[in-house]
């Protein structure tokens, strides 16, 4: 196995429309759950125009998957089932485990100027942790650790380790790495992620060089070729990298920077069954959770 781990396929996400209305960004969904394994969908939630995300998402139910909300611009009002309520705001993160069941609603706000901007993650759980108990975990930009290197590289820690120190959410299952890394022009970032992981990185401003064999005139070769060249490029924004077997990660931001989520997480190698917003091992599981929504008897625990 090579040491540096290379990228195997880049993503560039696709506009697609959810919740009551709500324009987005889909870097990946139902059809990469394999390569992504225990990730099941990402989406960019980016935009200036209050009528494309104000509806937002209303009352909906979640089983079997965590789902991870990083707010850059804006906020998010939400409520649920077990009485919870809030608003996240700009930094910061909402950890959800919806484990065996809660009925939730997210609503967002744009600023002044009507920016909106942030991105959530499904991660799955495992058969022994679909129906536990949910919970949420809230954490303010003030409790996300930030680590400035000499090279002048910035690494917010929401989960995950780097540089001796621990992210803001720990003890999940899947033992996940979730960092918001910012590389000035030029600069080159190394760092080690477990062999057995899966890596993914999703690049938010700027571009950069994810695979260390690079080649800058990837694009021109648009032969036969392509996909294995344009892997080697400078990728830009709303792309997502898909990182193949090794260690370290050797990236090099281009000319104008570059800003990006890197997120890897234990595979859990079990079968999915997915329906919507619910997520479970097989089809008789998922039948049941939709039976239960029916006859009012999905939520589990209070």
């Amino acid at each position: 196995m090579s040491a540096v781990r290379k990228v195997q396929k880049t993503i560039k996400s696709i506009p697609t429309i959810e919740g009551a209305g709500v324009h987005l960004k889909r870097a990946f969904g139902f059809h990469q759950k394999p390569d992504l394994d225990p990730f099941l969908l990402l989406d960019d939630f980016h935009g200036t125009e209050p009528s494309q995300y104000s509806k937002g998402f209303p009352w909906h139910p979640h089983r079997g998957i965590e789902t991870i909300t990083y707010l850059f611009e804006g906020s998010v009002e939400h409520g649920d089932s077990l009485g919870n309520s809030g608003v996240i705001r700009s930094g910061d993160v909402q950890w959800m485990t919806a484990g065996s069941g809660i009925v939730h609603q997210e609503m967002p706000q744009g600023r002044s100027d009507g920016l909106m901007w942030g991105l959530q993650l499904w991660a799955n759980l495992p058969a022994a942790q679909k129906m536990m108990a949910p919970r949420y975990r809230d954490v303010t930009r003030d409790q996300i650790p930030l680590v400035q290197l000499d090279s002048g590289v910035k690494v917010k820690i929401i989960a995950g380790e780097f540089e001796g120190k621990k992210g803001a959410v720990d003890g999940i299952v899947i033992d996940p790495t979730l960092m918001d890394i910012a590389i000035p022009p030029s600069i080159d970032f190394r760092y080690e992620l477990p062999s057995d992981h899966t890596v993914f990185a999703y690049v938010l401003q700027g571009s950069a060089y994810f695979d260390p064999d690079r080649d800058p005139f990837a694009f021109e070769k648009q032969g036969k070729n392509y996909f294995d060249t344009a892997q080697k490029c400078l990728i830009d924004a709303e792309n997502l990298i898909i990182y193949g077997p090794g260690k370290e990660l050797a990236i090099t931001a281009g000319e104008s920077g570059a800003r990006f989520v890197l997120v890897a997480g234990k595979p859990l190698g079990e079968p999915i069954a997915w329906g919507g917003p619910i997520v479970m091992n097989t089809r008789e599981e998922l039948r049941t959770a939709f039976e239960e929504l029916e006859n009012g008897t999905f939520l589990k625990h209070s």
